[in-house]
Protein backbone atom coordinates (compact mmCIF):
# COMPACT_ATOMS: atom_id res chain seq x y z
CA UNK A 1 0.00 0.00 0.00
CA UNK A 2 2.82 2.16 0.84
CA UNK A 3 4.13 1.89 -2.59
CA UNK A 4 1.26 2.77 -4.40
CA UNK A 5 0.36 5.56 -2.44
CA UNK A 6 4.10 6.71 -3.74
CA UNK A 7 3.67 6.27 -6.82
CA UNK A 8 0.14 8.47 -7.17
CA UNK A 9 2.47 11.33 -5.68
CA UNK A 10 4.94 10.99 -8.24
CA UNK A 11 1.62 11.19 -11.18
CA UNK A 12 0.42 14.09 -9.38
CA UNK A 13 3.61 15.74 -9.18
CA UNK A 14 4.45 14.93 -13.34
CA UNK A 15 0.97 16.21 -14.03
CA UNK A 16 1.26 19.83 -11.80
CA UNK A 17 4.53 20.25 -13.42
CA UNK A 18 3.34 19.12 -17.48
CA UNK A 19 0.45 21.43 -16.79
CA UNK A 20 3.02 24.63 -15.65
CA UNK A 21 4.54 24.08 -18.64
CA UNK A 22 1.81 24.26 -21.33
CA UNK A 23 0.42 27.66 -18.73
CA UNK A 24 4.08 29.04 -19.30
CA UNK A 25 3.89 28.17 -23.40
CA UNK A 26 0.13 29.80 -23.85
CA UNK A 27 1.71 32.77 -22.01
CA UNK A 28 4.57 33.17 -24.00
CA UNK A 29 2.53 32.45 -27.87
CA UNK A 30 1.19 35.85 -28.55
CA UNK A 31 -2.89 35.69 -30.18
CA UNK A 32 -3.37 35.08 -33.90
CA UNK A 33 -3.59 38.27 -35.76
CA UNK A 34 -6.08 38.07 -38.18
CA UNK A 35 -5.87 40.23 -41.79
CA UNK A 36 -7.86 41.43 -44.30
CA UNK A 37 -7.24 40.00 -47.67
CA UNK A 38 -6.52 43.13 -50.01
CA UNK A 39 -8.28 44.02 -52.85
CA UNK A 40 -6.27 42.53 -55.63
CA UNK A 41 -7.65 45.35 -58.39
CA UNK A 42 -6.33 48.02 -56.15
CA UNK A 43 -3.42 49.19 -57.33
CA UNK A 44 -0.92 51.53 -55.97
CA UNK A 45 2.74 53.10 -57.34
CA UNK A 46 5.22 55.45 -56.11
CA UNK A 47 5.15 57.85 -58.99
CA UNK A 48 1.78 58.34 -60.25
CA UNK A 49 2.41 61.69 -62.10
CA UNK A 50 4.73 59.42 -64.65
CA UNK A 51 1.49 58.26 -66.26
CA UNK A 52 -1.23 60.77 -68.45
CA UNK A 53 -4.61 60.74 -68.02
CA UNK A 54 -7.41 61.14 -70.45
CA UNK A 55 -11.11 61.30 -70.13
CA UNK A 56 -13.93 59.13 -71.56
CA UNK A 57 -15.64 60.84 -73.72
CA UNK A 58 -18.55 60.24 -76.25
CA UNK A 59 -18.51 60.81 -79.72
CA UNK A 60 -20.88 60.38 -82.76
CA UNK A 61 -19.96 57.57 -85.11
CA UNK A 62 -20.64 55.32 -87.35
CA UNK A 63 -21.16 51.51 -85.95
CA UNK A 64 -18.51 49.06 -86.96
CA UNK A 65 -18.52 45.21 -86.92
CA UNK A 66 -15.90 43.03 -87.90
CA UNK A 67 -16.94 39.66 -89.11
CA UNK A 68 -15.25 36.96 -91.48
CA UNK A 69 -15.93 35.77 -94.71
CA UNK A 70 -14.57 33.88 -98.15
CA UNK A 71 -14.47 34.73 -101.78
CA UNK A 72 -17.44 33.11 -103.66
CA UNK A 73 -18.58 33.14 -107.33
CA UNK A 74 -21.92 35.09 -108.23
CA UNK A 75 -24.64 32.37 -108.69
CA UNK A 76 -25.69 34.62 -111.75
CA UNK A 77 -22.65 34.28 -113.42
CA UNK A 78 -21.89 30.55 -113.32
CA UNK A 79 -22.81 27.92 -115.78
CA UNK A 80 -22.93 24.15 -115.19
CA UNK A 81 -21.56 22.21 -118.33
CA UNK A 82 -23.07 18.64 -118.94
CA UNK A 83 -24.18 15.98 -121.76
CA UNK A 84 -27.32 14.71 -122.65
CA UNK A 85 -25.99 11.69 -123.86
CA UNK A 86 -23.85 8.64 -121.88
CA UNK A 87 -20.47 7.29 -123.39
CA UNK A 88 -16.75 7.44 -123.13
CA UNK A 89 -14.89 10.51 -123.05
CA UNK A 90 -12.13 10.27 -126.27
CA UNK A 91 -10.77 13.42 -125.79
CA UNK A 92 -10.22 16.31 -122.49
CA UNK A 93 -8.69 19.69 -123.73
CA UNK A 94 -9.16 21.64 -120.59
CA UNK A 95 -8.77 21.49 -116.90
CA UNK A 96 -9.88 22.59 -113.43
CA UNK A 97 -8.65 26.63 -113.17
CA UNK A 98 -8.20 26.88 -117.18
CA UNK A 99 -9.67 30.11 -118.47
CA UNK A 100 -11.95 29.90 -121.61
CA UNK A 101 -13.84 31.63 -124.33
CA UNK A 102 -17.52 31.12 -125.64
CA UNK A 103 -17.31 28.05 -128.08
CA UNK A 104 -13.72 26.58 -127.14
CA UNK A 105 -13.60 22.90 -127.34
CA UNK A 106 -13.56 21.28 -123.72
CA UNK A 107 -14.37 17.43 -124.73
CA UNK A 108 -15.79 15.08 -126.82
CA UNK A 109 -17.51 11.68 -126.01
CA UNK A 110 -18.11 8.81 -128.00
CA UNK A 111 -21.88 8.06 -127.17
CA UNK A 112 -23.96 5.08 -128.12
CA UNK A 113 -26.95 7.04 -127.48
CA UNK A 114 -25.95 10.14 -130.12
CA UNK A 115 -24.99 6.65 -132.59
CA UNK A 116 -28.42 5.57 -132.41
CA UNK A 117 -29.94 9.15 -132.64
CA UNK A 118 -27.58 9.71 -135.72
CA UNK A 119 -28.69 6.20 -137.66
CA UNK A 120 -32.72 7.11 -136.92
CA UNK A 121 -31.84 10.41 -138.14
CA UNK A 122 -30.17 8.76 -141.71
CA UNK A 123 -33.49 6.59 -141.86
CA UNK A 124 -36.03 8.86 -141.53
CA UNK A 125 -33.99 11.39 -144.48
CA UNK A 126 -33.80 8.68 -146.36
CA UNK A 127 -37.81 7.59 -145.97
CA UNK A 128 -38.66 11.29 -146.37
CA UNK A 129 -36.48 11.08 -150.01
CA UNK A 130 -38.84 8.16 -150.86
CA UNK A 131 -42.17 9.93 -149.38
CA UNK A 132 -40.95 13.32 -151.76
CA UNK A 133 -40.18 11.09 -154.86
CA UNK A 134 -43.42 9.60 -154.42
CA UNK A 135 -45.38 12.52 -153.70
CA UNK A 136 -43.64 14.06 -157.47
CA UNK A 137 -44.20 10.95 -159.45
CA UNK A 138 -48.65 10.79 -158.00
CA UNK A 139 -48.64 15.05 -158.61
CA UNK A 140 -47.61 14.15 -162.33
CA UNK A 141 -49.56 11.02 -162.53
CA UNK A 142 -52.59 13.18 -161.56
CA UNK A 143 -52.29 16.43 -163.94
CA UNK A 144 -52.55 13.64 -166.43
CA UNK A 145 -55.39 12.00 -165.24
CA UNK A 146 -53.67 8.74 -164.72
CA UNK A 147 -54.20 8.59 -160.78
CA UNK A 148 -57.19 9.04 -158.59
CA UNK A 149 -57.27 11.57 -155.80
CA UNK A 150 -56.97 9.61 -152.80
CA UNK A 151 -54.15 8.05 -154.13
CA UNK A 152 -52.19 11.72 -154.49
CA UNK A 153 -53.76 12.68 -150.80
CA UNK A 154 -52.47 9.20 -149.55
CA UNK A 155 -49.15 9.93 -151.06
CA UNK A 156 -49.20 14.16 -149.37
CA UNK A 157 -50.11 12.31 -146.08
CA UNK A 158 -47.17 9.82 -146.29
CA UNK A 159 -44.48 13.11 -147.53
CA UNK A 160 -45.93 15.01 -144.07
CA UNK A 161 -45.93 12.18 -141.73
CA UNK A 162 -42.01 11.55 -142.97
CA UNK A 163 -41.32 15.39 -142.42
CA UNK A 164 -42.23 15.50 -139.10
CA UNK A 165 -39.99 12.14 -138.65
CA UNK A 166 -36.64 14.04 -139.45
CA UNK A 167 -37.60 16.91 -137.51
CA UNK A 168 -38.41 14.87 -134.68
CA UNK A 169 -34.71 12.94 -135.29
CA UNK A 170 -32.78 15.87 -135.64
CA UNK A 171 -34.19 17.31 -132.55
CA UNK A 172 -33.32 13.84 -130.90
CA UNK A 173 -29.53 14.58 -132.48
CA UNK A 174 -29.42 17.81 -131.42
CA UNK A 175 -30.48 17.47 -127.68
CA UNK A 176 -27.25 15.11 -127.27
CA UNK A 177 -25.19 17.55 -128.82
CA UNK A 178 -24.74 16.54 -132.28
CA UNK A 179 -24.55 18.03 -135.86
CA UNK A 180 -27.70 17.07 -137.78
CA UNK A 181 -25.68 18.04 -140.50
CA UNK A 182 -23.13 15.74 -140.47
CA UNK A 183 -24.60 13.44 -137.77
CA UNK A 184 -22.24 11.17 -135.84
CA UNK A 185 -21.73 8.80 -132.59
CA UNK A 186 -19.01 11.74 -131.43
CA UNK A 187 -20.30 14.44 -128.75
CA UNK A 188 -18.32 17.90 -128.80
CA UNK A 189 -19.30 19.77 -125.41
CA UNK A 190 -17.60 23.16 -126.22
CA UNK A 191 -17.62 26.12 -124.03
CA UNK A 192 -21.65 27.98 -123.14
CA UNK A 193 -20.06 31.09 -122.26
CA UNK A 194 -16.28 32.62 -121.49
CA UNK A 195 -15.20 32.65 -117.66
CA UNK A 196 -12.98 29.83 -115.73
CA UNK A 197 -13.36 26.10 -115.15
CA UNK A 198 -14.38 26.29 -110.79
CA UNK A 199 -14.98 22.79 -111.05
CA UNK A 200 -14.29 19.11 -113.07
CA UNK A 201 -15.96 16.23 -112.61
CA UNK A 202 -14.42 14.06 -115.71
CA UNK A 203 -11.16 12.38 -116.18
CA UNK A 204 -9.68 11.23 -119.72
CA UNK A 205 -11.06 8.22 -120.94
CA UNK A 206 -13.41 8.44 -118.32
CA UNK A 207 -17.28 6.97 -118.75
CA UNK A 208 -20.14 9.59 -118.70
CA UNK A 209 -23.19 8.88 -117.67
CA UNK A 210 -26.40 10.22 -118.35
CA UNK A 211 -27.68 13.43 -116.70
CA UNK A 212 -29.82 11.86 -114.22
CA UNK A 213 -27.07 10.09 -112.46
CA UNK A 214 -24.23 12.16 -112.77
CA UNK A 215 -22.84 15.67 -111.49
CA UNK A 216 -22.03 18.28 -113.79
CA UNK A 217 -18.88 17.40 -116.13
CA UNK A 218 -17.08 21.39 -115.90
CA UNK A 219 -18.48 24.29 -113.93
CA UNK A 220 -17.88 27.85 -115.49
CA UNK A 221 -17.60 30.92 -113.48
CA UNK A 222 -17.18 34.41 -114.88
CA UNK A 223 -14.96 35.83 -112.15
CA UNK A 224 -15.80 39.72 -113.61
CA UNK A 225 -17.92 40.11 -110.34
CA UNK A 226 -17.59 38.07 -107.51
CA UNK A 227 -18.52 37.45 -103.87
CA UNK A 228 -18.12 37.44 -100.35
CA UNK A 229 -20.19 35.50 -98.10
CA UNK A 230 -19.74 36.65 -94.10
CA UNK A 231 -21.01 34.40 -91.04
CA UNK A 232 -22.86 37.05 -88.69
CA UNK A 233 -23.55 35.97 -85.58
CA UNK A 234 -27.54 36.59 -84.78
CA UNK A 235 -26.66 38.65 -82.10
CA UNK A 236 -24.97 40.62 -84.25
CA UNK A 237 -27.62 40.74 -87.14
CA UNK A 238 -28.89 43.95 -85.90
CA UNK A 239 -25.91 46.09 -86.71
CA UNK A 240 -25.91 45.26 -90.42
CA UNK A 241 -28.57 46.36 -92.86
CA UNK A 242 -29.02 46.84 -96.23
CA UNK A 243 -26.72 49.39 -97.94
CA UNK A 244 -24.46 49.50 -95.73
CA UNK A 245 -20.64 49.65 -96.57
CA UNK A 246 -17.89 47.69 -95.78
CA UNK A 247 -14.57 47.21 -95.78
CA UNK A 248 -13.03 43.84 -97.15
CA UNK A 249 -9.48 42.65 -96.40
CA UNK A 250 -7.73 39.61 -97.84
CA UNK A 251 -5.12 37.58 -96.07
CA UNK A 252 -3.22 37.50 -99.44
CA UNK A 253 -3.02 40.69 -99.70
CA UNK A 254 -2.23 42.48 -96.53
CA UNK A 255 -3.01 46.28 -96.86
CA UNK A 256 -4.98 46.54 -99.75
CA UNK A 257 -8.77 47.23 -98.70
CA UNK A 258 -11.75 46.68 -100.81
CA UNK A 259 -14.84 48.64 -100.50
CA UNK A 260 -18.15 47.23 -101.35
CA UNK A 261 -21.91 47.44 -99.97
CA UNK A 262 -23.79 45.05 -98.24
CA UNK A 263 -26.72 43.21 -101.45
CA UNK A 264 -28.53 40.50 -99.46
CA UNK A 265 -28.81 39.28 -95.77
CA UNK A 266 -30.27 35.53 -95.52
CA UNK A 267 -33.53 34.64 -94.04
CA UNK A 268 -32.33 31.87 -93.34
CA UNK A 269 -29.54 30.72 -90.02
CA UNK A 270 -27.92 28.06 -89.79
CA UNK A 271 -28.77 25.89 -86.72
CA UNK A 272 -25.18 24.76 -85.90
CA UNK A 273 -23.39 28.35 -86.00
CA UNK A 274 -26.24 30.12 -85.28
CA UNK A 275 -25.08 32.65 -88.20
CA UNK A 276 -26.71 34.17 -91.04
CA UNK A 277 -25.04 34.60 -94.81
CA UNK A 278 -24.34 38.63 -95.29
CA UNK A 279 -23.51 39.16 -99.06
CA UNK A 280 -21.32 41.51 -101.02
CA UNK A 281 -20.83 42.00 -104.52
CA UNK A 282 -17.12 42.86 -105.55
CA UNK A 283 -16.26 44.12 -109.13
CA UNK A 284 -12.78 41.68 -109.84
CA UNK A 285 -12.03 43.51 -113.06
CA UNK A 286 -7.76 42.61 -112.18
CA UNK A 287 -8.58 38.91 -111.35
CA UNK A 288 -7.02 39.17 -107.69
CA UNK A 289 -10.51 37.72 -106.07
CA UNK A 290 -10.43 33.88 -106.14
CA UNK A 291 -12.92 31.48 -104.83
CA UNK A 292 -12.06 30.35 -101.67
CA UNK A 293 -10.04 33.16 -100.30
CA UNK A 294 -10.29 34.16 -96.74
CA UNK A 295 -11.30 37.51 -96.17
CA UNK A 296 -11.78 40.56 -93.30
CA UNK A 297 -14.97 42.15 -93.29
CA UNK A 298 -15.65 45.95 -91.33
CA UNK A 299 -19.28 46.62 -92.11
CA UNK A 300 -19.56 50.30 -91.35
CA UNK A 301 -22.82 51.12 -90.33
CA UNK A 302 -25.00 54.78 -92.74
CA UNK A 303 -25.79 56.91 -90.09
CA UNK A 304 -24.05 57.90 -86.83
CA UNK A 305 -24.32 57.53 -83.08
CA UNK A 306 -23.45 58.85 -79.72
CA UNK A 307 -20.85 56.20 -78.70
CA UNK A 308 -18.78 56.59 -75.32
CA UNK A 309 -14.98 56.08 -76.44
CA UNK A 310 -11.41 56.19 -75.35
CA UNK A 311 -8.17 55.83 -76.99
CA UNK A 312 -7.12 52.41 -78.02
CA UNK A 313 -3.84 52.07 -75.65
CA UNK A 314 -6.16 53.00 -72.86
CA UNK A 315 -8.01 49.22 -73.05
CA UNK A 316 -5.53 46.12 -71.92
CA UNK A 317 -6.78 42.80 -73.07
CA UNK A 318 -5.76 40.16 -69.55
CA UNK A 319 -7.00 36.73 -69.19
CA UNK A 320 -10.10 37.07 -71.71
CA UNK A 321 -11.16 39.87 -70.97
CA UNK A 322 -10.60 43.90 -71.45
CA UNK A 323 -9.34 45.81 -68.78
CA UNK A 324 -8.59 49.79 -67.49
CA UNK A 325 -6.75 52.19 -64.64
CA UNK A 326 -9.00 54.42 -63.31
CA UNK A 327 -6.86 57.09 -60.40
CA UNK A 328 -8.38 56.37 -56.94
CA UNK A 329 -7.38 58.91 -54.03
CA UNK A 330 -3.99 58.78 -52.92
CA UNK A 331 -1.02 56.85 -55.20
CA UNK A 332 -3.78 53.95 -56.12
CA UNK A 333 -5.19 53.32 -59.02
CA UNK A 334 -8.26 50.55 -60.02
CA UNK A 335 -8.38 48.49 -62.41
CA UNK A 336 -11.60 48.16 -64.03
CA UNK A 337 -13.17 45.85 -66.24
CA UNK A 338 -15.27 47.15 -69.06
CA UNK A 339 -16.44 45.70 -72.24
CA UNK A 340 -14.68 46.66 -74.78
CA UNK A 341 -16.22 47.33 -78.86
CA UNK A 342 -14.71 48.00 -81.90
CA UNK A 343 -11.66 49.93 -82.36
CA UNK A 344 -11.83 52.64 -85.14
CA UNK A 345 -9.68 53.92 -87.81
CA UNK A 346 -8.18 56.73 -85.88
CA UNK A 347 -6.64 55.12 -83.02
CA UNK A 348 -9.94 55.64 -80.42
CA UNK A 349 -12.09 52.40 -78.88
CA UNK A 350 -15.63 51.95 -78.04
CA UNK A 351 -16.75 51.34 -74.60
CA UNK A 352 -19.79 49.44 -74.27
CA UNK A 353 -19.75 48.82 -70.50
CA UNK A 354 -17.88 49.88 -67.26
CA UNK A 355 -17.18 53.47 -67.92
CA UNK A 356 -19.45 56.64 -68.31
CA UNK A 357 -18.18 60.13 -69.72
CA UNK A 358 -15.99 62.17 -67.79
CA UNK A 359 -14.23 59.61 -66.01
CA UNK A 360 -10.25 59.55 -66.22
CA UNK A 361 -8.24 56.74 -67.07
CA UNK A 362 -4.54 56.05 -67.49
CA UNK A 363 -3.85 56.70 -71.18
CA UNK A 364 -0.99 53.59 -71.54
CA UNK A 365 -2.27 50.58 -69.80
CA UNK A 366 0.18 48.36 -71.18
CA UNK A 367 3.05 50.89 -69.80
CA UNK A 368 1.00 50.91 -66.79
CA UNK A 369 1.21 47.58 -65.77
CA UNK A 370 4.25 46.76 -66.97
CA UNK A 371 5.50 49.68 -64.08
CA UNK A 372 3.84 48.18 -61.31
CA UNK A 373 4.65 44.48 -61.95
CA UNK A 374 8.52 46.14 -61.70
CA UNK A 375 7.79 47.87 -58.60
CA UNK A 376 6.18 44.40 -57.25
CA UNK A 377 9.03 42.35 -57.95
CA UNK A 378 11.40 45.01 -56.33
CA UNK A 379 9.38 45.23 -53.22
CA UNK A 380 9.91 41.40 -52.74
CA UNK A 381 13.49 40.81 -53.77
CA UNK A 382 13.67 43.85 -51.08
CA UNK A 383 11.90 41.95 -48.66
CA UNK A 384 13.40 38.53 -49.27
CA UNK A 385 16.68 40.13 -48.35
CA UNK A 386 15.95 41.82 -45.57
CA UNK A 387 14.67 38.49 -44.06
CA UNK A 388 18.27 36.81 -45.81
CA UNK A 389 19.97 39.02 -43.25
Amino acid sequence: MKHIFLYGLVLTALAADIGCSHGEVAAKTPPAKVEETSDVNLLRVAHPQQFSLVRVVTREMRDQLNVNGTVAPDVNRTLPVSSLASGRVTSLRVQLGDDVKKGQLLLTIHSPDLASAAANLKKAQEDDWLARKGLDRAQGLYAKGALAEKDLEAAQDTAQKTKVDVETAQDAVRVLGGDVNNPSPVVVLRAPASGTIIEQNVNPAAAVKSLDNSPNLFTIADLSRVWILCDVYENNLSQVRLGDSADVQLAAYPGLVLKGRIGNISRMLDPNTRTAKVRLELRNAKGILRPGMFATVTFVSQADHARTVVPASAVMRLHDKDWVFVPQAGYQFRRTQVQAGPQTNDGWREVLAGLSPGEQVVKDALQFSSTVENEQSSEQEQAHDQVAR
